[in-house]
């Protein structure tokens, strides 16, 4: 499969070594000296792309993109989907979106949303959420930390919306933003109350499992139309 990456910062890098030693061929590399290339014919050649860059730059890359005819998984956060959505659809384009791209965060989501529907009937236990990552990080809380916010409160009636660091009344669920070093990402949920605690809590050891959810996500996106999340891919690798 032909890839373009579209930021070639850390996780750029780590996403081109994965992508190899699976056998794709990298066919165009575009950071911020060299945005021109989206309209060549190697970045078109593509098969799909992935795009991991910043906030604000995002969206013009998933613009450029569709104008390219070419598919894109996004691993940048922080950017919000409504801006390009009519796009997608009028244009007939692919898109896949995710928040965090790892399998074992997927994991987790899926134990986060089990665990607030099961202490949705103990109202003596209060939860926040504490999320760490490196001071690189733009974004916060993490996009991440938010999906994890959103499936809480769908099972959780007693909270209402997340807050950034303060519960500023009993219906917010707090979320506290670290940014520390180089930590590639902590998300820890914690449910408390005077008799107890329950927390659960994963800690990414390295950049490589987002990398290589993203490569993966790039091989499923292929050939395909439309918004795509990792609710679609993981449902399709349950029936290999």
């Amino acid at each position: 499969m032909k890839i373009a990456l579209i930021g070639y910062g850390k996780m750029g890098k780590i996403i081109e070594r994965i992508a190899r030693s699976r056998g794709h061929e990298i066919v165009s590399i575009i950071d911020i000296e060299n945005l021109s290339d989206f309209d060549s014919p190697a970045f078109k050649s593509a098969d799909v792309a992935i795009e991991f860059t910043r906030p604000d730059t995002a969206i013009q890359n998933i613009r450029n993109c569709f104008k390219a005819n070419v598919p894109v998984v996004v691993g940048t956060t922080g950017w919000a989907l409504s801006e390009v959505q009519d796009e997608l659809k009028a244009g007939n384009h692919t898109l896949f979106v995710s928040s965090n791209f790892s399998i074992g965060v997927n994991i987790f989501m899926a134990v986060n949303s089990y665990l607030a529907k099961l202490m949705n009937r103990f109202n003596n236990y209060n939860v926040e959420m504490t999320e760490v990552h490196h001071i690189h990080k733009l974004d916060a809380p993490s996009g991440t930390a938010i999906t994890l916010a959103e499936g809480i409160l769908k099972q959780l009636d007693r909270k209402e919306t997340w807050t950034k660091e303060v519960e500023g009344k009993p219906s917010d669920l707090a979320i506290k933003s670290i940014r520390e070093g180089e930590v590639p990402g902590i998300h820890t949920i914690r449910y408390e109350s005077e008799v107890d605690s329950i927390t659960i809590t994963h800690d990414a050891k390295s950049r490589d499992g987002f990398a290589l959810g993203a490569v993966m996500a790039a091989e499923f996106t292929a050939g395909k139309k439309g918004l795509l999340g990792m609710s679609d891919m993981l449902d399709f690798l349950k029936c290999l």
